[in-house]
């Protein structure tokens, strides 16, 4: 048998997350049903990990494997995104693995990033993309704030009542804020998330940005370990998967 990696990108607000399920269409059922047209054989996928309804990626990453070995890269993609050309997914890149590697597990690092357009307009353009944010936000308030998630912690405020980790401690290695304009774009790097944790994490930094909270409120909720007393979920559409590096 022969491994492959694909890379993705999707735009989620149609689908129900990336994991199969039952109650709606997933983006993994879409690329199965794809790769298997595509190849002619019954093809399953791993991804690197089960985004949530409405939430979108730059960069997710899977694996699958197949008898049939892929000679022209150029012509599998553009066969398999011929299939994809009605859905909000595009099958970005392949590689050719060894049978080891395994898109969840052998991942060393996982990027989000969390775009927010804070102005009074409404959305077009960016509609399903972002979080419209109209009141005014303290970008310096904000970067005090994000301070505090970085590093190793317990996380169990962050993290949905669903959520099927077998530890909520988990180390942030790399935090950033900025503003582009009216674009305020959040990113966070580990090794894994908890279920929500990105988008719990951002709702706490809106509640800093509007002044609702002073920004050591942060390292408050994170101690508490309890899960009332963080700020309600950022909305999915502004949440991307950026990057999976193995």
């Amino acid at each position: 048998m022969l491994n492959y990696q694909i890379n993705i990108e999707y735009l989620g607000y149609n689908y129900v997350g990336w994991q199969i399920q039952k109650n709606g269409t997933s983006i993994q059922s879409l690329i199965e049903k794809a790769l298997t047209k595509t190849l002619k054989s019954k093809i399953k996928i791993n991804g690197s990990g089960r985004t949530d309804a409405g939430v979108n990626a730059f960069e997710q990453s899977a694996n699958f494997y197949t008898k049939i070995k892929i000679n022209d890269e150029f012509k599998f993609l553009n066969t398999v995104n011929f299939f994809l050309k009605n859905t909000l997914i595009s099958i970005i890149s392949l590689k050719k693995r060894d049978k080891n590697f395994h898109a969840r597990h052998s991942a060393k690092k996982r990027s989000y990033e969390y775009i927010i357009l804070n102005r009074i307009g409404e959305l077009t353009i960016n509609k399903n993309r972002v979080w419209l944010v109209k009141k005014l936000l303290d970008i310096k308030k904000m970067r005090k704030g994000i301070s505090y998630l970085k590093g190793t912690h317990n996380f169990s405020a962050f993290r949905a009542s669903s959520c099927s980790a077998k530890s909520p401690i988990k180390k942030i290695s790399k935090v950033n804020i900025k503003k582009i304009k009216d674009k305020i774009i959040i990113t966070f790097e580990s090794k894994s998330f908890l279920q929500k944790q990105v988008r719990s994490m951002v709702g706490c930094l809106k509640y800093v940005g509007e002044k609702k909270w002073k920004p050591s409120k942060i390292k408050s909720i994170i101690n508490s370990k309890k899960r009332k007393l963080c700020a309600p979920p950022a909305p999915a559409e502004g949440l991307y998967l950026k990057k999976v590096t193995y």
